[in-house]
């Protein structure tokens, strides 16, 4: 990663200085300020139905700045699902997906908040769903793994320290027209939500992978998933 990152805000708002500590408690990886790399993914997640948007862009000076990235080798998608367990709001049923949680937060946990950015999976409503699949026991770890690279959702670089926030200079505010760019969310949503559909209609096989078999075979973090 360079020392400097073009980075953009999708907001139906211009934000020349985004706020530290402001931001909603329940995000993927708790309060920060959420980006991305593209600039036209910002104008797909800045728009409504019946709003305009903005892609907020700034330029992050990463020197000396601490960074987990999810993405990399050391990390697997359990330990993102531990953060993503902790964070967001989740109505988890009795009986397995209540030990499929407690197990995953035991075994998969990262200590994510010492860091100053943090760069991971996207996860909106829809992809927070197939996660949901996964704790009840009706998806496998492969198809979670496949799940979350439908729709080309990118990766989300979120910044969470003071330090980070510090780091950011505004550059613009490039204009998002609901018409084309809410349009070209719900495409790539509707065709992620096809595709995951097909997976979900799949049979269990025995020789995938189910959060029962990681909770019985008792694996930890670091075991090669």
């Amino acid at each position: 990663m360079s020392d400097v990152i073009d980075i953009y805000h999708g907001s139906p708002k211009v934000i020349e200085s985004p706020v530290f500590g402001a931001g909603k408690l329940y995000n993927d990886y708790g309060r920060g300020f959420y980006c991305t790399e593209h600039a036209e993914l910002a104008k797909e997640w800045a728009c409504s139905s019946d709003t305009d948007g903005y892609a907020n862009h700034y330029q992050l000076k990463m020197t000396g700045l601490s960074v987990l990235n999810l993405n990399t080798p050391e990390y697997n998608i359990l330990n993102w699902l531990a953060i993503l367990l902790e964070n967001r709001k989740f109505n988890v049923a009795e009986g397995l997906p209540q030990r499929a949680r407690a197990y995953i937060l035991e075994n998969f946990k990262v200590d994510y908040k010492k860091y100053d950015i943090i760069i991971g999976y996207r996860a909106n409503d829809s992809y927070f769903s197939y996660a949901g699949d996964f704790v009840n026991g009706t998806l496998s770890l492969s198809d979670l793994s496949e799940a979350m690279r439908l729709g080309k959702l990118g990766e989300q670089v979120v910044l969470k320290s003071k330090k980070a926030f510090d780091a950011l200079t505004f550059v613009e505010a490039i204009k998002a027209p609901r018409k084309e760019y809410f349009a070209k969310y719900r495409q790539r949503d509707e065709e992620a939500r096809g595709k995951y559909r097909q997976i979900a209609a799949k049979p269990m096989a025995e020789n995938e992978i189910y959060v029962i078999d990681i909770i019985r075979n008792n694996w930890k973090n670091g075991q090669g998933i």
